[in-house]
């Protein structure tokens, strides 16, 4: 069993940062994907990026890239989302999720993960 704790979430206003974190614990993480994922207000869950624990490769949405990025820390396993450059689209409930052996193909699919942490509400003020 893996469980996921998220935190670092909060209100900001547009153009400002912050940096989420999920922290990890149960078993050891080697062939596991991270993947942060989100969920505005009506709207659906949406990938926004992943990391590849073994290989530290990266994935971002196209929405995020070049504004938010994945680093992690193998001895507390814990992987950081650092988000610069925020606006008020990317407000929403955002979730770290981790699952195993993941094809590439399936690393931008939530349905895909197994194990999800509760969730941090992000807020972009204007």
């Amino acid at each position: 069993q893996v469980q996921l704790v998220e935190s670092g979430g909060g209100l900001v206003q547009a153009g400002g940062s912050l940096r989420l974190s999920c922290a990890a614990s149960g078993r050891t993480f080697n062939n596991f994907v991270v993947g942060w994922f989100r969920q505005a207000t009506g709207k659906e869950r949406e990938f926004v990026a992943a990391i590849k624990w073994s290989s530290s490769h990266t994935y971002y949405a196209d929405s995020v890239k070049g504004r938010f990025t994945l680093s992690k820390d193998n001895a507390k396993k814990t992987v950081f989302l650092q988000m610069d450059s925020l606006k008020p689209e990317d407000t929403a409930v955002y979730y770290c999720a981790a699952d195993q052996n993941l094809i590439q193909s399936s690393i931008r699919q939530f349905i895909h993960y197994d194990y999800w942490g509760q969730g941090t509400q992000v807020t972009v003020s204007t």
